[in-house]
């Protein structure tokens, strides 16, 4: 886990491994989306422009997801909702704003939309794929304990652990899966001295004391001993590797029947993302259980798992769409003529 890579000299600020990442996976993404649309005969600069505006628009999707979701943690100081460098984005709230903001970029521009979200589909599973290996990296997405050889174990104070060590009422646990001792918890003193103790009772709802602020005993059972965190699934490794799989698939798809019926890799994307992302979902254990909401299709699941039905559904839409209604592509470009004086 390195959730900050290196600190930038005289600012004192680190750069997080999971914006690192984003950045790569969407450097990557480009290239491939610029190799996979200049045979059509279209911008491949324009490309880059749309795909850019997407990425901005997506983060910014993806925090105001974030935020909606878990209003309840910005009553009362909601200039911290701009806070994005702290962390909290929901992947599909970004995917949606994405889209949308590209369905309207591309109509006003009066570019061959079905073409274009086909192939920012691909990049799409490509950059997801980079960025997933950023929530493992910062300890977010976390999946639940596991006894497979593969499990991780992540460290003391992450929030794999703080999950470890608190009931979740949200999902339907009652009691920890480490019940750590009282000591190992407290509030900070208002002076600034030190911790001020709890009880048994009252021990879960307060601070979890920092790493150097506990014994050497008790360091050693919190690293070695009985109170280590559980070994969970990398499930942020899980989504890295089906991303990048559906990323290859979709490509050989989009060379099969991309120019033939555009439009249909973007919906086959949206089903196999959608089907897989929900039972992913099932190995995790960070997103509260939803109950409530008339717009629920799977109540008692997550509320990405509720998305991505959503999404399976809007994909079969789409296909069905594709497939009744070709839309005419651009012919493709011209290959350069050999240079005068020179036989190929």
């Amino acid at each position: 886990m390195y959730p900050e890579l290196f600190e930038i000299p005289f600012l004192h600020q680190t750069v997080k491994s999971w914006g690192v990442m984003v950045v790569l996976g969407f450097l990557a993404a480009l290239w491939l989306m610029r190799r996979l649309i200049r045979p059509l005969g279209e911008d491949p600069d324009f490309l880059s422009n749309a795909a850019v505006y997407a990425l901005i628009a997506g983060i910014a999707g993806a925090r105001l997801f974030f935020v909606i979701h878990h209003r309840e943690q910005f009553v009362g100081r909601w200039l911290e909702a701009f806070a994005i460098w702290r962390g909290g984005v929901e992947l599909l709230g970004g995917v949606l704003a994405a889209l949308l903001f590209l369905w309207f970029y591309l109509k006003k521009q009066r570019r061959p939309v079905r073409l274009y979200f086909d192939v920012l589909s691909i990049g799409l599973m490509v950059g997801l794929g980079f960025g997933r290996i950023g929530c493992f990296l910062s300890g977010c997405c976390y999946g639940k304990c596991t006894d497979l050889p593969w499990g991780v174990r992540f460290p003391y104070g992450s929030l794999v652990y703080q999950n470890q060590i608190r009931p979740d009422p949200q999902r339907n646990r009652d009691k920890p899966y480490l019940d750590l001792p009282s000591d190992f918890f407290g509030i900070p003193a208002p002076d600034g001295s030190g911790w001020l103790p709890v009880d048994e009772a009252t021990k879960t709802s307060a601070y979890l004391k920092p790493f150097d602020r506990l014994t050497p005993e008790q360091q050693k059972q919190v690293t070695e001993g009985p109170y280590r965190c559980l070994k969970v699934h990398p499930t942020q490794l899980y989504s890295s590797i089906n991303a990048f799989f559906l990323a290859a698939v979709l490509t050989v798809l989009w060379k099969k029947v991309g120019r033939i019926r555009p439009g249909v890799t973007s919906g086959v994307m949206l089903v196999l993302y959608g089907i897989t992302r929900f039972f992913l979902e099932m190995l995790r254990d960070d997103n509260p259980f939803e109950y409530h909401g008339f717009w629920l299709l799977y109540r008692g699941g997550t509320i990405s798992q509720n998305m991505a039905l959503y999404l399976i559904l809007a994909g079969i839409l789409v296909i069905a769409y594709a497939l009744w209604k070709p839309a005419p592509l651009p012919a493709a470009a011209p290959l350069p003529k050999p240079a005068a004086g020179k036989n190929k």
